[in-house]
């Protein structure tokens, strides 16, 4: 992340512990239950959420982890979704810069939740990071990516370059949820439907 990035992080939280109302919002609410539905399995061993914010994300998909780390940029974000999963055995929260500070010691992940960050970095550490969830993610893992379409002047690319160098890794696209709000898409290294996955078909 940039200076310019961080001034406006700090100004974002430094004026409210909510700065996207995500716990108020329906949009908010509604858009994490879309993501929430998306996911192909009803459990994972072993998550990485990076770009949690106050972890509002990170208390919903703890309760279908067995372990959770989620991240965030903002030192003052950390604080406050670590305060709000305190009690929560199976989350860790730490600081990271991405993609200097992709935790491959921690790894791998059956689950990787890119939620509203991808478009705060340039094309070339996008890369960095599809490259990052190409190495860490398990043999059937979940890649999850959703992201504001309108433009917005801290934006540096598109949700649709975005979302194009997440699809560049070649998974299997299980999930496509458009809308001219927000781009929601679910790859999987394991490409079966999740009726395939429960024998239904």
């Amino acid at each position: 992340m940039s200076d310019t990035q961080d001034a406006y992080f700090a100004g974002l939280y430094g004026a409210s512990d909510d700065p996207y109302q995500l716990r108020t919002r329906w949009y908010e609410e509604r858009k994490r239950n879309l993501l929430l539905a998306a996911l192909p399995e009803q459990r994972y061993q072993h998550a990485y959420e990076p770009g949690c914010g106050i972890g509002e994300l990170t208390l919903a998909l703890s309760k279908r982890c067995d372990q959770l780390l989620a991240a965030d940029f903002s030192q003052r974000a950390v604080e406050i979704a670590a305060q709000r999963t305190r009690g929560l055995r199976n989350v860790q929260v730490e600081q990271h810069s991405l993609p200097d500070d992709w935790p491959h010691d921690a790894g791998p992940f059956d689950l990787i939740v890119l939620s509203e960050l991808g478009y705060f970095l340039d094309e070339s550490d996008m890369r960095s990071v599809a490259g990052c969830c190409r190495h860490s993610l398990t043999a059937a893992g979940t890649l999850v990516a959703c992201d504001w379409r309108p433009d917005f002047k801290e934006r540096r690319l598109s949700t649709d370059a975005v979302h194009a160098a997440l699809a560049a890794l070649g998974l299997a696209r299980l999930v496509r949820h458009e809308e001219d709000d927000f781009l929601l898409q679910v790859w999987s290294r394991n490409g079966r439907s999740v009726a395939e996955r429960e024998g239904i078909r």
